[in-house]
This record gives C-alpha cells, structure tokens and sequence, in this order.
C-alpha cells in the first residue's frame, strides 16, 4: 500500500481506511470471473452477514469489535455462531444477540447458509486451513485468526484455495494495518536508509502461572465438549481440559511463542523490508521455567532472506525484553525505530548530508502517524476488501510466506538444526554446509511428527 509522503506530519486513518483496499494488487483473475459467473458479492450498500466460528477467548474479542463496528456504522451484522462447547455457544448468541437457532454445534452447518457473506474463524491452530478451506469453498470470504495455518503446506493449499475460489481471506494480525509500519515502508522503498541489513523485535511477557495456563471452566467436560471435533487431525488423546482450555501449550495444535506472538513480530518486519519467502531459519530456547508445557517458555528464531535477516527473541518468563529489545530496521544509511504514534529515522553520521538532501532533516526525521484502533482498521480493511473484492492489507499470500518462516523456526528448534527453503521446489531442505547455504542439499525436510 502507498500512503502518500506528501504529509510528513501524519497520514490519518481515513485515509488509510479508502486507500487500503484499492492501493493494494488488483482483484485476481479467478475473483473477476467467479463474481461474473454469479458468485455472491456483497456492494458498497449491503450489510455484510457474520458467521462466527470459534467464541473462546480470541473469539470474544472478536464479538466486542463486531459490536462496536454495529453500533458505530451498522453496515454489518453476526447473524451465526458455532463453537463445539455448548456453554461458550449459549453465552455467546446472548453477546451477540443471535437467535438459540442460528447457534451451531457444527461449523459446517453454518457455512451451508446461503445468507451468511464471510467468517470469523478464531478456533485453535491445526483447524484453521480445513475451516477457512471449508468456508470459500462454500462462497464465504475468511477473516482468519493468526497464525494462518499449523503447517507449511497448510498454508500453501490455503492460498491455492484462494486463488482457486476467489474469495477474500485476511490473516487477522492486526499489526499489518499499523500505519506506522506502512510509512516505514515508503521511506524504505524511497532509499532513505539505504540497504537493509537486519532487523530486530521481541514480544515478551511474565507470569506466576505460566502463559496460556487460561481459566479452566468446571462445567467444561465431556458432556458439553465435543472432544472429538476439537482433536480434528490431531493425534487421537482421551479427554484433557488442560488441553482444551490451555491448547496452545501442546506441539499437536499450536507452536507456542513462535505461532501464537513471534507471527504478528515477523508480519511487519517482512511488510517493511520486502515480502519474501525464507532462504533459511534457526531456532534456540527452551522450557526453563514452566515445566508444564511442551513448547518453550523462553525461544528466539533467526529468519534469513535473501539479502537480509530478521531476529526474533521473546521469553515468557520475563517482560523486560519488550522495553529493552524495542522494533528497529537496521539500514547502510539510516535506522528506523518505532516510538508510539511516531516512526523515527536517523542516519548514520556517515550520511547525515544525503539524507539531509533527501528529507530536509539532518539529523532525524520524525513521521508522525495518526490512528486510534489498529484492530479495528484490519477489520474495517478486510470488510472494505469483502464489498470491492481487492485483496486485503495481510491477504493469503503474504501470510503464507510469514507462515512458511515461522513454522520453519518451530520444526529448526524442535530438530535442534537450521532449516532451508527451496524456492524452485517449494519446500524445506537441509541446508548445504557451505555459504551461502541457500539451495539446500536436495534432501526433503519431513515435518516431525505430531506427538507430544
């Protein structure tokens, strides 16, 4: 997307909200004939009708901004819900006000509704490509809970499916509608801060209890649960509320810090520095302090492309990294850091008299950037692609590159070796001894098994 830099001072979200859509690539040649074809498409004056699927913690999250966006502009409406645990389903239709009938058990039974536009999608990991695949094939557009998939070649039949159907899908990382990564990415593409060299994020939190140790309801239990529709394809376990309500701790239906956090870090970085797939990832860390988990409370990954490296380090058995390890692109000539509603960049003494030449400013440059609700605007972004059928800020194939490097740094750190992508082939390899590495051995990379 290209917000104009003829307004240093800022670039407001109205402006972001009309241009998003249509600033990015034009409708793909499958949405154009599948919409002349009679496909449903929903005009600039129609109300878009809502199916949820998925109403625990991110899902409820997910109802407060619908509503809010009902209440603010009425152009929307959530007219299903459908999540496999009736307690969460039943108090889920009164938030949203939608009648006990219209509330499914089922997923499938929702997307057979000819009257329903688009999907929420907010399940936990290894159900979102059969849902979202599922749901366009069934003529609804998908707005999907990151991170995209649980697998790479999840990620890669999902985005052939989008292609295949001409549906809209957005991956629901909402950072990619931050406007500040937007503005960093013009200055990036005029040569301000000349070649990017690395770039640097973390995400950190602390807990006496551990992350994603979530409440554990009493009433959850086999009665109420549907325990088979949860596990899907994941290896077959007898029931486990832990592992129900705290998923995200287990190897079987999430990668822990790398899918649940190190998704959102990484989506900007590449937005910013040029959105590619991998050449190769590492991956280091482990569990030091919650032993209650299989994935690490404390990892950090090295992504590489082909002309630069993106690191990542997080612990959730500390806070502090997310002060002291703050958003910063690296160039030759300059560096871009991230400070509130502002993006500052500042060259290198080196270059300080080109850069003065280029910006007016010798010593920093300050973007000020104006935007109220990032997650608000991804939906508003993803709802203004549904009526124009552009693609959306963070569409399928954007989000399958992302998910093809950070599911390359979960498999790295569990198989204690770096990991390479062949572009040719598309798939992992091992990567060759010498630099620099990136063509692999020719060896296929198998995924380790999904086990705890």
């Amino acid at each position: 997307m290209n917000i104009g830099m003829n307004n240093p001072s800022g670039a407001s979200r109205r402006d972001f909200l009309s241009r998003t859509a249509a600033g990015l690539a034009a409708a793909s040649a499958a949405t154009q004939l599948r919409a002349a074809a009679g496909a449903k498409v929903s005009g600039s004056n129609d109300r878009i009708n809502i199916g949820m699927i998925g109403v625990g913690n991110k899902g409820r999250g997910h109802q407060r901004q619908l509503a809010a966006r009902i209440q603010e502009q009425g152009d929307i409406q959530v007219v299903a819900i459908s999540d496999i645990y009736s307690k969460r389903l039943t108090e889920a239709g009164e938030r949203s006000k939608v009648e006990s009938k219209s509330l499914y058990p089922d997923y499938r039974e929702l997307l057979a509704r000819p009257d329903i536009d688009a999907v929420w999608i907010a399940t936990p990991d290894h159900w979102h490509a059969p849902m979202a695949i599922d749901a366009m094939r069934a003529g609804k557009d998908v707005y999907l809970e990151k991170p995209m998939t649980l697998t790479i070649d999840e990620a890669h039949k999902l985005a052939s499916e989008v292609k295949a159907t001409g549906r809209v899908l957005q991956v629901g990382s909402q950072h990619t509608s931050d406007l500040r990564y937007h503005r960093a990415r013009e200055v990036i593409e005029k040569g301000w801060i000349g070649k990017v060299l690395w770039a640097q994020n973390t995400y950190s939190r602390n807990s006496v209890y551990g992350e994603w140790n979530y409440h554990i309801d009493d009433e959850g239990t086999p009665e109420n649960i549907d325990w088979k529709a949860f596990l899907g394809s994941a290896p077959k376990r007898p029931f486990s509320r832990d592992r129900f309500f705290r998923w995200r701790k287990y190897w079987d239906y999430s990668g822990g810090i790398a899918t649940d956090l190190f998704y959102h870090r990484l989506a900007p970085l590449v937005q910013m520095a040029g959105i590619d797939y991998p050449t190769r990832v590492s991956a280091h860390g482990g569990i030091y302090v919650h032993k209650d988990r299989e994935v690490p409370d404390t990892y950090a990954t090295t992504v590489e492309f082909q002309d630069w490296y993106a690191t990542l380090s997080a612990s959730m058995g500390n806070a502090a990294g997310t002060q002291h390890l703050p958003t910063v692109v690296y160039g030759h000539e300059a560096t871009i850091r991230f400070v509130n509603g502002a993006v500052l960049v500042t060259p290198e003494y080196q270059f300080r008299k080109k850069f003065q030449e280029a910006t007016g400013k010798s010593e920093e440059l300050v973007i000020e950037v104006d935007q109220k609700d990032v997650s608000a605007d991804h939906i508003a972004n993803f709802l203004a692609s549904v009526r124009s059928r552009e693609q959306p800020v963070f569409n399928a194939d954007f989000g399958c590159r992302v998910m093809t490097a950070i599911k390359m740094g979960v498999d790295s750190y569990r198989e204690g070796k770096m990991l390479a992508w062949d572009a040719s082939r598309q798939r992992v390899v091992q990567p060759k001894a010498d630099r620099p590495g990136y063509e692999g051995d020719g060896q296929n990379h198998e995924e380790p098994p999904r086990k705890g």
